[in-house]
């Protein structure tokens, strides 16, 4: 009598709606596609608010004193005599080669007062990120692993506390204890990394933290659970039953498999990092665009609004093409998709006959 053979099942991972759920990236040429069109849409709507805002440069530089013909021969030399699509067309090329235009108070080029506070916010961001995965990452892994227990009910009401909290109030929270009751850290300011690493990270730890935590506790969320429903596939107990330790099941196939959902969840967070700058660089009297940006609001300065916002938007939009190419290194099911072979944690579910 033949014995009977045992075809192997299609994974579940592999359906299109889990691969959706899981975070698979989208092919290259549609990502730079459609970065390409919300770019431009943004920078219409950004110059569309700054036409729109109705602020007269001439009448706020020549102030009161200044007469119909000299308001009329500064506007003339900011270009603004044009039509809005001519004025449109010449900003967007002008910054598509790094020109953003002058500050219409100050006279500096918009693209070096960009230069000099821009720095400032990408490490804090990039530290304020580093730290979000570290601590998410690690929370949502032990959550998993305890699913039900004390551990996880505990991370999980950490997480829907921090998610509460503004940046703003943490980092008034930290200024007090870290910064006042312990005298450890500087209570604001900055240094440059070139300068001093050391100097670097004692001034840019505080905001970064508090930038972080509620980053941090959207991936320990999204994680735990992508985890928990991970480690119920049935690869993970065949990886078992083939004598894989559990270390090597975790982060070899299922951190993997499951890190799809954290990683477009930390896509989505670098907006919320930099929008909440804004407040934060006020707190620790930081030198970055987004106080740039405040000032140049207060002041109506409309090429120094329009230009930090269309940087702002193009670091958005690289940051999510960097999540979407870490998604589609990390995904095997993305790479199977596209090459038409097989993960090793595909490998680990074979059956035999």
């Amino acid at each position: 009598m033949t014995a009977p053979v045992l075809t192997r099942s299609r994974p579940s991972w592999l359906s299109p709606a889990r691969r959706r759920l899981a975070g698979a990236p989208r092919p290259l040429g549609r990502v730079l596609a459609v970065t390409a069109t919300v770019f431009v849409l943004a920078s219409l709507l950004t110059f569309a608010l700054g036409a729109l805002s109705g602020a007269n440069p001439a009448a706020a530089v020549l102030g009161d004193q200044a007469t119909p013909a000299d308001i009329a021969r500064m506007r003339a030399e900011f270009g603004l005599d044009r039509p809005l699509y001519a004025q449109y067309l010449s900003w967007l090329g002008h910054a598509l080669t790094g020109d953003l235009g002058v500050s219409w108070f100050t006279g500096v080029p918009v693209a070096d007062s960009i230069a000099q506070g821009l720095p400032v916010d990408l490490s804090i961001a990039g530290l304020a990120l580093l730290l979000a995965v570290l601590i998410g990452g690690g929370a949502g892994v032990a959550a998993a692993l305890d699913n039900g227990g004390r551990l996880d009910r505990a991370v999980t009401l950490v997480c829907s506390v921090l998610a509460t909290l503004p940046p703003f109030l943490i980092g008034i929270v930290l200024i007090v204890v870290f910064a006042v009751q312990l005298r450890a850290l500087p209570t604001g300011g900055y240094v440059p990394f070139g300068a001093s690493p050391g100097e670097w990270l004692r001034y840019a730890i505080l905001p970064a933290f508090a930038l972080s935590l509620d980053a941090a506790a959207s991936i320990a969320r999204q994680l735990r659970t992508s985890l928990v429903g991970a480690l119920r596939e049935n690869y993970v107990t065949g990886a078992e039953m083939r004598g894989f330790s559990a270390r090597r099941v975790l982060f070899g196939h299922v951190l993997r498999n499951a890190a799809g959902p954290a990683l477009t969840v930390l896509g989505l967070s670098v907006p919320v990092i930099l929008g909440g700058a804004v407040v934060t660089e006020k707190i620790f009297n930081l030198p970055g665009i987004a106080q740039l940006s405040l000032q140049s609001a207060e002041q109506h300065d409309i090429p120094v609004i329009q230009g930090t916002l269309l940087v702002t938007v193009a670091v958005v939009l690289v940051a999510n093409i960097g999540v979407n190419a870490a998604l589609a290194a990390l995904n095997p099911a993305a790479r199977r998709q596209r090459g038409g072979g097989r993960g090793p944690a595909a490998g680990a579910e074979r059956s035999e006959a």
